[in-house]
């Protein structure tokens, strides 16, 4: 396939520039990916489509502060932003950064602090290394401004907005904006009627989100990413399946996960034969999974995810899991979804990061 084929075009009234409120007013699609038919809702009403001995799975990360600004000797200003922390004392990070002149031996003074940075290294896709003179992870907080996609640019709100309820790890650079949508009394009423809550983590990169930059699809090379599966965690969602419940990822750094570890436990790459199937095992450790038509799914069940940039990645993982229903036809998966979210259009949903969701069943 190639990129340009899942291409679609979205005037810019239909990126949500600020949350629904409350949460889960969000309205939600929900498309039957064989039939093909759409029902629209709102979030809170998910409960409908679970049942006692489903389980959800989420990512758990949290995004932490991860813009820095700065400047240089000369006066220059500086903005870095932390991509991934490279060595344990948490000074040495890999990083994308903007100004003039930053080379390896170039020295930036962060605003707000009385530290120090040195570019060490320069990296492929225009990324740079560099090295603190103090451990910053813990000061972020007080130094770093919290990320948001370049497309938001209207929203001055409360910035726990872009973090989901239940996040407990930091470490991501943009937010699993399909969790965004649970508020604590949603779980709590899920949960009360028998419906299994699992986490997974995975750390969020800066290039989830944005394009495929390839011509052709197979040749995009994803990017990797930090994440964990515990063995309490695969142990329960193993056990949901085997008493017939379903395994509903929320999102598509849960489903990249899951995925991942039920190939594991196949040894197989994700595009062997279909209707295999085998329980998820733990991991820790790094995730590169490209999901794309084709991919044969082997733990998920059902997807929650938002709407998705054109030529992304994540809408290529979402055209798989919906074409897996249509067997060798590899191109119904992507047809579909991309009528799907031209219907959405027509209906008003709002799309991307704080826009509705939509539930694949």
């Amino acid at each position: 396939m190639r990129t340009d084929h899942f291409d679609y075009e979205l005037p810019k009234r239909f990126i949500a520039q600020r949350p629904a409120e409350p949460r889960d007013s969000s309205r939600l699609l929900v498309l039957d990916r064989e039939s093909g038919h759409i029902e629209h809702r709102r979030f809170g009403e998910i409960g409908a489509f679970l049942r006692a001995c489903d389980v959800l799975v989420a990512n758990d990360s949290r995004v932490v502060p991860a813009r820095l600004r700065g400047h240089k000797p000369t006066g220059g200003a500086v903005e870095i932003f932390l991509l991934r922390q490279l060595d344990e004392a948490g000074r040495e990070w890999r990083c994308l950064v903007r100004g003039r002149g930053l080379r390896v031996g170039a020295r930036v003074d962060l605003d707000g602090g009385p530290i120090e940075a040195e570019i060490v290294a320069e990296e492929e896709g225009g990324l740079r290394r560099a090295r603190f003179s103090a451990p910053i992870g813990g000061i972020l907080e007080a130094l770093g401004e919290l990320p948001l996609p370049p497309y938001i640019t209207e929203f001055a709100g409360d910035r726990g907005r872009y973090q989901t309820v239940y996040g407990r790890a930091d470490g991501s650079v943009a937010a699993p904006t399909a969790g965004l949508h649970f508020t604590p009394e949603l779980l709590r009423k899920l949960k009360g009627a028998g419906v299994g809550w699992e986490t997974i983590t995975l750390h969020v990169g800066l290039d989830t989100f944005g394009p495929v930059t390839a011509e052709r699809v197979a040749d995009h090379q994803i990017h990797r990413e930090w994440a964990e599966l515990t063995s309490e965690s695969a142990y329960a969602v193993n056990a949901a399946r085997k008493q017939g419940g379903r395994a509903f990822a929320v999102g598509t750094t849960s489903t990249r996960v899951l995925e991942y570890c039920a190939t594991s436990a196949l040894g197989v790459d994700g595009y062997g034969p279909a209707g295999e199937e085998k329980a998820v095992v733990p991991y820790t450790g790094e995730v590169d999974l490209f999901i794309r038509p084709g991919f044969q799914f082997r733990a998920v069940d059902a997807l929650l995810t938002n709407f998705h940039l054109p030529r992304s990645s994540l809408l290529m993982l979402v055209s798989a899991f919906v074409g897996q229903a249509h067997g060798r036809d590899l191109d119904a998966g992507r047809r579909m979804l991309l009528r799907t979210y031209e219907a959405a259009k027509a209906e008003g949903y709002r799309f991307y990061s704080f826009g509705d969701a939509m539930l694949i069943l």
